[in-house]
């Protein structure tokens, strides 16, 4: 691995780079603040699919776009007099310190729940009126509903025991079963949702990460359903021509190659 004056010296390239795309190339020149949000957004998920195909050359390139990205939003704020990535460097280690208090102070916690309570607590001491407050509008709903089931946990709003948060899921279950009965479409949305709330929460108490679970069964029906398209094209069919019963043999087969 590198040394620390590599690793600097590697940043500091990097630094060098910034400055001469900005200053020489066309378009780099024309990126703003804005115009950047979306590629970083695209980047982040591609980050996101690397490190859920445990691929960890590919999770070093898209690190790297991610740091470019980061590098770039610095490098326009200095142009504008606002900042730049040495301000960003140490408002990032100056929070850290100040929410690491049992690291750099003298509290003393007991284990990682005691760290999450502290942290959403301090925040609130910082100013912020909610512990919500820091749950980006644009996320998407599962993800959201996660990071805000995790918030108000750190202020001690939540369940003690995973069969309690199980008889919770099973309950807007029923409820969700009646309001089918009554095919009102707005009670069955807002029903239906609060299932989906209450499994994103039972996630949590067993320790599984709701998105990545879900995107990992996307990952294996998107395999097995083209196990299913290849398998029926070997085979002269089209699947639009196919019975269920028929593709179900090849279905079949993809489970056992596509676990």
């Amino acid at each position: 691995m590198n040394s620390r004056n590599q690793q600097l010296k590697a940043f500091n390239r990097l630094l060098d780079i910034m400055d001469d795309l900005r200053d020489k190339c066309p378009w780099d020149q024309k990126q703003t603040l804005e115009s950047l949000r979306h590629l970083t957004i695209e980047e982040t998920y591609e980050l996101g699919d690397a490190i859920l195909d445990g691929d960890l050359n590919e999770i070093k390139k898209e690190l790297g776009d991610l740091l470019l990205h980061i590098v770039f939003y610095a490098k326009i704020a200095s142009e504008k007099k606002s900042f730049d990535i040495a301000d960003v460097a140490h408002a990032i280690s100056d929070k850290l310190i100040e929410r690491h208090p049992h690291i750099y102070g003298d509290v003393m916690v007991k284990d990682e729940e005691e760290v999450k309570q502290n942290w959403e607590k301090l925040k609130l001491k910082e100013g912020k009126k909610s512990v919500l407050e820091g749950v980006p509008k644009s996320l998407p709903a599962m993800v959201k509903a996660s990071r805000i089931q995790d918030k108000v946990s750190g202020v001690g709003f939540d369940w003690e025991e995973p069969h309690q948060v199980w008889e919770k899921v099973q309950e807007e279950l029923s409820e969700l079963n009646e309001e089918l009965k009554s095919g009102n479409r707005n009670k069955i949305q807002s029903e239906f949702g609060d299932v989906l709330f209450s499994m994103v929460n039972y996630a949590r108490f067993i320790d599984i990460n709701p998105e990545n679970a879900l995107e990992r069964t996307n990952k294996k029906f998107i395999q097995r359903f083209q196990y299913l398209e290849q398998a029926a094209e070997r085979n002269g069919r089209k699947l639009a021509e196919m019975s269920l019963s028929e593709m179900d043999v090849f279905w079949n087969e993809a489970k056992k190659i596509h676990r």
